[in-house]
């Protein structure tokens, strides 16, 4: 049985293509162990090789698309080897300082607003306290409107409310 001449050719382009697209997915290293000979393997040389030994590294691209095919130990390994500083996008960055920037400045104002209250509250706290030590007659209003004077163990409550808002608040 006799092949088209067509199917040779679309083959070819088959065979071409799939390595292509496979080439540039393996993360290779290549170094010199010491004894001199020199390895190629997907996988980052052994810890007691140095630096100086080391003659290829993946490039960041090739290592991210290993590490996305050939999830594992591998790929773990791959990504530990990978330079700790990758290039960033400049637009990327000033984005992210600037959504930094925002959250200090919100942080600082909520911790401010905060802090205005607290003083605010002591202030409160110590006239009531005043209020409580001058000894005149303290009146409330109930549900129903009518006055009602506070008696000792009312005025006493009040001071100990007092007391712990002084507490609080008053650092």
């Amino acid at each position: 049985m006799r092949r088209s001449s067509l199917h040779r050719p679309l083959s070819a382009l088959c065979l071409a293509a799939l390595v292509l697209v496979a080439g540039p997915a393996v993360a290779r290293y290549k170094w010199k162990d010491n004894r001199g000979q020199v390895h190629i393997s997907d996988m980052p040389p052994p810890r007691d090789i140095p630096d100086k030994d080391v003659l290829q590294r993946p490039t960041a691209a090739a290592s991210r698309v290993a590490a996305t095919l050939a999830p594992g130990p591998a790929s773990a390994a791959s990504a530990a080897a990978l330079p700790s500083k990758l290039p960033v996008d400049p637009e990327l960055e000033a984005r992210r300082k600037r959504a930094e920037d925002e959250a200090k400045a919100r942080s600082r104002a909520d911790e401010d607003r905060l802090a205005l209250q607290r003083t605010e509250n002591c202030q409160r706290a110590r006239q009531q306290m005043a209020t409580l030590d001058n000894g005149q007659r303290l009146v409330r209003y109930n549900d129903r409107g009518e006055r009602v004077v506070l008696d000792d163990a009312a005025r006493a409550d009040e001071a100990q409310a007092a007391r712990r808002a002084i507490a609080q608040d008053c650092r």
